[in-house]
């Protein structure tokens, strides 16, 4: 995910940073303190559309902080805190809750209840401030003063607004019964003997003059509200784990889902689509390459977030050449964001496209949707959209006409690097020196060969041969000029990509793994990458570095340059099983899913590059997204991968040959989505079984076809292609 520019949703403190509590409904999350106080000079606070609209919130009894005792939390949008207030004097003690709930502004249900046999008078305060500060400043703890903030109170409301050039962004917190003073609420509070006091705050957000009505207005019923009903629909619809002898793995897979469902995103114009964000708390917003991804590796869980997913990038697909956004038609887009600080705001504009990867892996999501059998009308109302970005990709992506994508930002406010390792330093040299563009990287000129052999697959089965041809003789033309180029035979791996100059960056890095998931690799050097993905300086233990510990850039505390990705990993396990490397790609696997158990079932972002003999734990990355969409879906990716589930459905045909670790014991799964409806599978010791298939699907108890079958540039025969 870009730095540049810059369920229940809530961080495991087992070995991770301090506690804290995060909620996520659409637009809006909220980062607390367990107390559910928040605090201006920490990266927590209440943020709508990218802004913090509340920076401070501190509830007091008495001038006095409550004692925490609980955080009880089941909803991604929603927890409840409990505390005590201890006696003081002659005073009985008091329980506070405080029931938050996140949604286009937050609503917050204050109860206080007098466990004592006395009466008791009390005065609540809760302190507010807002900063507007844009989310990537609270982040990177960089929040600078965009003016004055004023501040005006009447009854029961205090409003908070800025004015910033032309931009307008204010927030209206009320309840009943408070005084609204300058610097917050305040309540006077009588308990009779065992009484009870409740009220709600509410706070609305306002954009450019525009009040922003809540999701959870007073007085509404929380369990029929549009997240309720949403995520119970998740839940219910989802794949059920009906019998599964490791536990761990079972947490793993409940979080995995969880996280999914409240990673979600709505577009309310077209509330139809459900897209995927990036990940929570800090890109909770639509990325092509990281939103793309995430649902490819979910496909086994829900496709209708893969095709939410390309239907909403698709209506925001380039339509002209723009240097400032650097939109070019036909290209993905990288970003949306709202902040004040996003570049283009100063422009008005909310979507950046400086990217590589999006445009290709849009298309090659699209074949993945065909394999799969969903939707066929609407994968076809997408070919256009795929065919556009094909052009793209032929006439900008390409930018000399050497056969190869290329990138090399347009705008200074742009990223350097443009392929998934973006940060400033994330592609260098085996010394350490940093690449220069324009650069190829490998691993989207893999991506570009498999949406070569999709759009092949498509025309083929369209019965237009003149196109199927001629894409499978583009695909089989970059394959060549790829392993004449990118391989390195004096160090037995491929270069990480071609610099300005065409030569090759040669550090020793994982992207190269996503090569073998796509195909791209020729067999004869598909043995050397597999020998150098699973060197001891390059695989931990735990999983695959980014960056072999051998190369001058080699930081295993660094973003890209020695940590490890889970969603990397997924796709390099994914890689080593469609070449035969079934061993390799366990390895890896349950190294991964051994790294989710010790991070307490949720697998962040990234984390640290250690080796595993080092620290018997795997050590977080301090500012890692958890949860996070890919990451989310690594899991679910690397069970399919195990079981070598390979669906084919243009050809009804189902391929499954499990390579299940005995260590991971018997599995049983309920209500899987497959071949247009569901199945129940169930694993027991080697043999496995599928239930519930239309009788004109066939089930291959074999692998004799990759597990990315769609990237073999030959056209999909009846009979099946040779396994490896």
């Amino acid at each position: 995910m870009s730095e540049a520019l810059g369920t229940i949703v809530e961080t495991e403190p087992a070995v991770h940073a301090a506690a804290t509590v995060t909620l996520v409904e659409g637009p809006t999350f909220c980062v607390s303190a367990t107390s559910g106080d928040m605090d201006a000079g920490s990266p927590q606070g209440l943020f709508f559309r990218d802004t913090r609209i509340i920076s401070g919130w501190r509830l007091r009894v008495d001038g006095r902080l409550p004692y925490q005792l609980t955080v009880l939390s089941r909803d991604p949008y929603s927890t409840t805190f409990v505390a005590r207030v201890p006696p003081r004097g002659s005073q009985t003690e008091l329980l506070l809750e405080r029931r938050r709930y996140v949604g286009e502004g937050m609503r917050e249900d204050l109860h206080l209840r007098n466990l004592g046999n006395r009466p008791v008078s009390a005065t609540l305060s809760l302190q507010v401030e807002a900063d507007f500060a844009d989310l990537f400043e609270v982040k990177e703890s960089r929040v600078r003063s965009r003016g004055a903030v004023t501040s005006r109170h009447e009854g029961s409301a205090l409003s908070l607004d800025l004015r910033s050039g032309q931009a307008h962004r204010g927030v209206r917190v009320e309840a009943g019964g408070a005084e609204a003073r300058q610097d917050g609420l305040y309540f006077q509070v009588r308990l009779e003997p065992r009484g009870e006091w409740r009220t709600t705050v509410l706070v609305e957000p306002s954009v450019d003059g525009q009040q922003i009505t809540g999701t959870f207005p007073v007085g509404s019923e929380v369990g029929e509200s549009p997240p309720a009903l949403r995520m119970r629909a998740w839940r219910e619809a989802a794949p059920r784990i009906a019998e599964i002898e490791d536990p761990e793995l079972h947490r793993t897979l409940r979080r995995s889902l969880e996280d999914l469902g409240a990673l979600r995103i709505f577009d309310p114009q077209h509330p139809e689509n459900v897209a995927v964000a990036a990940g929570a708390p800090w890109f909770m917003a639509l990325f092509g390459r990281d939103s793309l991804l995430s649902s490819y590796m979910a496909l086994p869980l829900d496709q209708n977030l893969a095709l939410g997913t390309l239907q909403t990038l698709a209506r925001a697909q380039g339509t002209k050449t723009d240097p400032r956004t650097e939109e070019e038609p036909g290209r993905i887009l990288h970003e949306t964001r709202f902040g004040l600080d996003f570049p283009l705001a100063r422009g008005g504009g909310s979507v950046y496209y400086g990217t590589a990867d999006a445009t290709p892996l849009f298309v090659v999501m699209l074949g993945e949707l065909r394999r799969w059998g969903i939707a066929p009308e609407a994968v076809d109302a997408l070919l256009p959209n795929a065919d556009r970005a094909l052009e793209w990709i032929v006439k900008y992506g390409d930018r000399d006409g050497d056969g190869f994508v290329e990138y090399q930002r347009k705008t200074d406010d742009g990223l350097l690097n443009q392929g998934w390792k973006d940060s400033f330093d994330g592609v260098n040299f085996a010394d350490g020196r940093l690449a220069e563009p324009p650069i190829a990287l490998c691993e989207v000129q893999a991506y570009v060969y498999a949406a070569y052999v999709v759009r092949s697959h498509f025309a083929h089965e369209a019965g237009d041969m003149q196109a199927a041809n001629h894409w499978a003789e583009r695909a089989a033309a970059l394959k060549q000029a790829f392993n004449d180029r990118f391989w390195l035979p004096d160090r037995g791996w491929f270069a990480i990509g071609l610099d300005r100059d065409k030569r090759p960056i040669d550090a020793l890095t994982s992207n190269m793994g996503q090569c073998l998931w796509t195909g791209i690799v020729d067999d004869d050097k598909a043995v050397q990458v597999a020998e150098r993905l699973l060197s001891p300086e390059m695989f931990t233990g735990w999983g695959v570095r980014t960056l072999a510990s051998t190369m001058g850039a080699y930081n295993p505390m660094s973003y890209h340059n020695g940590s490890i990705w889970p969603h990397d990993n997924a796709l390099v396990a994914t890689g080593l099983m469609r070449y035969g490397f079934v061993e390799q790609a366990q390895r890896v696997a349950t190294g991964i899913l051994d790294a989710a158990e010790a991070f307490g079932g949720r697998l962040p972002e990234l984390f640290c590059g250690f080796d595993r003999t080092e620290y018997d734990t795997p050590l977080p990355f301090p500012t890692s997204c958890s949860p996070q969409a890919w990451a989310a879906a690594t899991p679910v990716q690397l069970i399919r991968a195990l079981l070598r589930i390979d669906p084919w459905m243009s050809h009804r045909q189902v391929w499954v040959c499990p390579a299940w670790p005995q260590r991971y014991g018997d599995l049983h799964i309920h209500n899987l989505p497959l071949a247009g409806g569901r199945v129940d599978l169930r694993l027991d010791g080697e043999t496995i079984r599928l239930d519930g298939l239309d009788d004109d699907v066939e089930v291959i108890y074999q692998a004799r076809r990759p597990l990315t079958a769609a990237f073999s540039h030959q056209q999909p025969p009846d009979a099946a292609e040779p396994g490896r």
